[in-house]
């Protein structure tokens, strides 16, 4: 992007997204947790599958495939606590089938934030045990010093503004905020809030994809910040 220069290094705080920034995960388990949700907690058979998951939330994903199917319930909300503790523990059940590789240089990324003393958290749109349950299969959970998720919030700026708050909490009200994503929500979301945001290719968006949105720093992958 033309500007001036963007010194990445100068926050004091790094919230990361989960999905296709730190890692990316296969296997189906948490997948496979949405229909059992549909299927148990509202009586939908159907599939997640016709509507957008990247970039968008737990909460959101269930909310739109329900409508998708013709599921318009007045109840979303109330059994919403059932069907989150439900795939919850589906995803603790088959943790050993999630298959999650880390993206490009994260651990040595997250050795230059901690060895700086940089406060790090993650800002996702999975629900909170699902979100750890992935960082402890990737083997990065202790990296991590807190985490703003889905659940009681549906929207991705109410993720990220909470992260913010969570981080302002731990370091002070002046602690500067640098959010890292790899979907256009994520960019968006950032630039509604005001924060810097670095945006990178390691999931399906390509970085064209993502330079439209006008981060504010679009890059492959977080090899290019420890090059």
């Amino acid at each position: 992007m033309a500007g001036a220069p963007f010194h990445w290094r100068q926050f004091d705080a790094y919230l990361f997204d989960i999905d296709g920034t730190l890692a990316n995960t296969r296997g189906g388990v948490h997948y496979n947790s949405f229909h059992t949700a549909l299927r148990e907690v509202y009586g939908c058979l159907g599939r997640i599958d016709p509507v957008p998951v990247h970039g968008n939330t737990d909460v959101g994903i269930l909310r739109a495939a329900l409508e998708y199917h013709g599921h318009r319930s007045n109840d979303f909300a109330a059994l919403l606590p059932k069907a989150q503790e439900l795939m919850c523990a589906e995803v603790a059940r088959n943790a050993a089938d999630m298959e999650v590789e880390l993206c490009p240089a994260i651990p040595e990324l997250l050795a230059v934030l901690r060895r700086e003393g940089k406060l790090i958290g993650v800002v996702t749109g999975n629900f909170e045990a699902i979100g750890w349950r992935k960082l402890e299969r990737a083997g990065i959970r202790e990296c991590f010093a807190f985490g703003s998720f889905s659940g009681e919030r549906e929207k991705r700026e109410d993720i990220f503004r909470h992260g913010i708050e969570l981080a302002r909490r731990r370091r002070g009200p002046a602690t500067s905020v640098c959010f890292v994503g790899d979907t256009p929500s994520d960019i968006r979301a950032a630039v509604e809030l005001g924060v810097p945001i670095i945006a990178v290719a390691t999931g399906i968006y390509s970085r064209e994809d993502l330079a439209r949105e006008a981060p504010t720093l679009c890059i492959p992958s977080c090899a290019e910040l420890i090059t």
